[in-house]
């Protein structure tokens, strides 16, 4: 999953794609790709499943979503990142733990 800039928010997804493309990405490789509008609090999530081209809508209502400074770096986030920024939460705290193997016992 990418986090993308700031589009016009009235693009569809087609449109989104084709911005994906146009950065010099594969819209159809299985990423996500995020949009956010500039007041940050909505975003967009375009990408290709296989059968065709989703796109994922969210507002919040009374906060923004945690975004990275806008430039022209790529953030790719993890699935509990994707579902902490889905949520308005501040996804830059989500980290993995390492878990280990457990030992067998008896």
């Amino acid at each position: 999953m990418r986090l993308c800039g700031a589009p016009h928010n009235r693009k569809g997804p087609d449109s989104l794609l084709s911005l994906v493309r146009d950065a010099g990405n594969d819209p159809f490789n299985g990423s996500l790709y995020v949009f956010r509008a500039k007041r940050a609090d909505r975003i967009k999530i375009a990408w290709w499943d296989g059968s065709g081209v989703c796109l994922y809508s969210k507002r919040l209502e009374k906060n923004q979503f945690v975004w990275p400074k806008i430039g022209h770096a790529r953030v790719q986030l993890n699935h509990a990142q994707l579902m902490a920024l889905i949520d308005g939460m501040d996804w830059k705290r989500v980290r993995s733990i390492a878990v280990k193997r457990p030992e067998l016992v008896g």
